[in-house]
């Protein structure tokens, strides 16, 4: 099983949920203002705009937030933000990526370098690992969405690239640049999705233990309670034994 997605069922399970949605509506308010900062304030016209507030609808964000991080980036009151990538190695020689918005990029490097170093990292240049990954669009709905095989349709109509489906829901991928087209698509035949955004999936990974799995976990999740980090990628998996200890822990 992919590492990351089965730290983030754990971490849910752990009962983080109702903190992590707080900091995950900030992070999506501040991209959808430096999204509407960077071009027209209207999604339609706007293509990251529109990804940016699907990806916010996805996640429940309350409308009146949308409109009110789209309204700040109109007023001019909205401050300068730095799009940064920063990539290294954690425990176990992981490959991981964060992605950060920040308006101090002092502050922010600081305290990224500051993670690594905690888990026994080490944080090296943009582009050191990034090429174990592909760049691409994710989009997941809920198993009741549709059968796999109507999720696959709709999703070859759509123009996506491909779909897992299984008991938790579906998984659908595109490229980054068509993802926002895709989803739109796709909302209007299987209703609301899980949730919409870019992703960087790992083409190599790492098999880790228990003990080398938690470490990365930990490490992550540090990464995650940034402010200025919006998102975190890591390239380990975990075996079903390891999983299954991880989550009664």
């Amino acid at each position: 099983m992919a590492g990351h997605s089965a730290f983030k069922n754990i971490m849910h399970k752990k009962g983080r949920a109702d903190a992590a949605r707080a900091k995950t509506f900030s992070k999506l308010g501040r991209e959808i203002t430096v999204a509407a900062k960077m071009g027209i304030p209207d999604p339609a016209m706007n293509p990251r705009l529109r990804l940016a507030v699907q990806a916010a609808r996805a996640e429940n964000m309350p409308k009146d937030n949308i409109e009110r991080a789209i309204k700040k980036a109109a007023g001019g009151d909205a401050d300068n933000y730095e799009e940064i990538r920063y990539e290294g190695y954690g425990p176990g020689g992981v490959a991981v990526i964060a992605e950060a918005l920040t308006d101090n990029r002092n502050r922010t490097g600081g305290a990224v370098r500051a993670v690594f170093t905690k888990y026994g990292g080490n944080l090296g240049a943009t582009g050191s690992v990034s090429h174990m990954f592909s760049h691409i669009g994710e989009i997941t709905f809920p198993a009741g969405a549709g059968t796999a095989d109507a999720v696959l349709e709709a999703a070859i109509e759509a123009g996506a690239d491909d779909v897992v489906s299984d008991a938790d829901g579906h998984v659908i991928a595109t490229t980054f640049e068509n993802l926002g087209s895709v989803a739109a698509t796709l909302e209007e035949v299987l209703g609301a999705p899980t949730s919409v955004k870019s992703v960087w999936k790992p083409s190599l990974t790492t098999q880790l233990d228990e003990e080398k799995a938690t470490s990365i976990m930990k490490m992550i999740a540090a990464l995650e309670d940034d402010d200025d980090v919006q998102s975190v990628y890591a390239n380990f998996e975990v075996s079903d034994e390891v999983l299954k200890k991880l989550t009664a822990a």
